[in-house]
């Protein structure tokens, strides 16, 4: 998994069988970056995490744990975002970059509250992910309603 990692922030021509691998590791990178934006990441925001990469991506509770180790320590060593979010846009068509900002509105959301600078992060990811602003609204709307908060 590691090797596979650093294949990654090298940016190594990935095997077929690591394709996968590879979009899981972005899009829980990216979670992880919206949980660390307020440096809070807490066993709510966790939680979230391991619920939505499951649902994503239909894994086993161990299999999530990994990916969520293995993208928290991507997150360690990567300077950028820019990596994940092209990776993103290569392999999702546009619903599915929509739902990844939906995921990214529920873990800023998991402790409640939308801190400012957890607020700009989504926009920027948002963007880098060509997703609209009204695109990124309705998402955000709709990751609300599930977590049950008024806005």
């Amino acid at each position: 998994m590691i090797d596979r990692i650093l294949q990654l922030l090298a940016g190594g021509a990935p095997s077929d069988a690591e394709r996968a691998d590879e979009l899981q590791l972005a899009v829980a990178a990216l979670l992880v970056e919206a949980a660390r934006m307020d440096d809070h990441f807490d066993a709510s925001e966790r939680a979230v995490i391991e619920r939505l990469l499951t649902a994503r991506f239909d894994l086993a509770p161990d299999a999530t744990r990994r990916l969520l180790d293995a993208a928290e320590r991507t997150a360690d060593l990567s300077t950028q975002l820019f990596r994940f979010t092209h990776l993103a846009v290569q392999r999702l068509d546009a619903a599915g970059r929509v739902r990844l900002v939906e995921m990214l509105w529920e873990v800023a959301y998991a402790d409640g509250t939308l801190d400012p600078d957890e607020d700009a992060l989504l926009r920027r990811i948002a963007g880098l992910l060509y997703v609209s602003d009204h695109e990124r609204g309705d998402a955000r709307k709709r990751a609300l309603d599930r977590l049950g908060i008024k806005a």
